[in-house]
């Protein structure tokens, strides 16, 4: 069964995957440039690194793919320091840019003044078509199954069809696809690819330090949690000693100084200073955010490897 192509704008990737920007630190220019090498999509994620850094991620992410496949940068419309992102995405000539937490007319505006498509990560069938007729070039749609924040309750498989129903751009689903029989069945549906961001973590490649790789592989099937973080969302992170005390949405954090990153923030407690811990290898006092299928990955691997145990998954799924 001959692989579908990913096509956004003048994107034709050979294999339909792309790699979710997953903050702070674990999509950086490592993990992007292998996927991109490997026939999919890679991204930089741009939170909770400085404007300098992501210029410099972007510039080494080209060096290291060597002109090789795609990839762009995941900016968060919640973040005060979006639109500076987004225009050094822009300036350094990405791929894409994808968004979530929020959509604006200016970003699509932006995308279109520099030919750069614009891709908007939904999870209803009404936001993506609102984002399609401001001029996104492709819609995420994530379902509740995802890691990090979690936009919605449903999961992926009864949202996915009502967005392919809804717009005339490429639908992307993601948020609990792990394998090549997902793949196939996103792909069956209508899907014109699919996003996948937990299942990259547990890669060579992955920028993340070795101990969040390892919580990753280690994790039991009841060992995910929804826990309300500041940003007003509930996320799914693996259970450690942060999440035992943050569970409890009445319990503050004493914050030591405030980075003011956030355009709206609860200061219950400081959700990048605790993504920026497990950064740092306290996988135990940190935040782990990881997808609801987390417990199924069960080693380390590198991302080609990765791909290529999805596609022959896919090949056999659609025989």
């Amino acid at each position: 069964m001959k692989l579908p192509i990913l096509q956004i704008g003048q994107m034709k990737a050979a294999v339909p995957i792309m790699q979710g920007g997953m903050g702070v630190g674990i999509s950086l220019s490592g993990l992007a440039s292998a996927v991109a090498g490997a026939g999919g999509i890679g991204t930089i994620s741009g939170t909770g690194i400085s404007i300098d850094e992501l210029r410099a991620q972007i510039r080494r992410t080209r060096e290291l793919s060597k002109g090789i496949g795609y990839f762009g940068v995941n900016v968060l419309f919640s973040m005060k320091d979006f639109a500076e992102k987004m225009k050094v995405a822009l300036e350094e000539k990405v791929d894409f840019i994808i968004s979530g937490a929020g959509i604006s007319r200016d970003m699509y505006a932006w995308g279109k003044e520099h030919a750069t498509p614009v891709i908007s990560i939904v999870s209803t069938a009404k936001l993506a078509k609102l984002s399609e007729r401001l001029g996104a070039s492709a819609v995420v749609v994530e379902g509740h199954e995802a890691g990090g924040h979690l936009g919605t309750d449903r999961k992926l498989f009864e949202i996915l069809p009502e967005v392919i129903e809804a717009v005339n751009i490429p639908v992307i689903a993601a948020g609990g696809i792990l394998t090549g029989e997902d793949v196939a069945k996103a792909i069956k549906m209508g899907a014109s690819g699919v996003q996948m961001g937990t299942r990259f973590v547990a890669s060579d490649e992955c920028d993340a330090p070795l101990a969040f790789k390892q919580k990753y592989v280690d994790a039991g099937e009841s060992d995910t949690i929804l826990v309300k973080t500041t940003v007003g969302l509930h996320g799914r992170a693996i259970k450690n000693k942060l999440t035992e005390i943050i569970i409890n949405e009445e319990t503050k954090i004493r914050i030591e100084k405030c980075q003011d990153c956030l355009k709206s923030c609860s200061y219950r407690f400081c959700t990048m200073d605790h993504l920026l811990k497990s950064l740092k290898g306290d996988v135990q006092n940190g935040l782990v955010f990881a997808g609801a299928r987390v417990h199924e990955i069960k080693e380390i691997l590198s991302v080609s490897q990765i791909i290529d145990n999805i596609m022959s998954e896919y090949r056999l799924a659609m025989n």
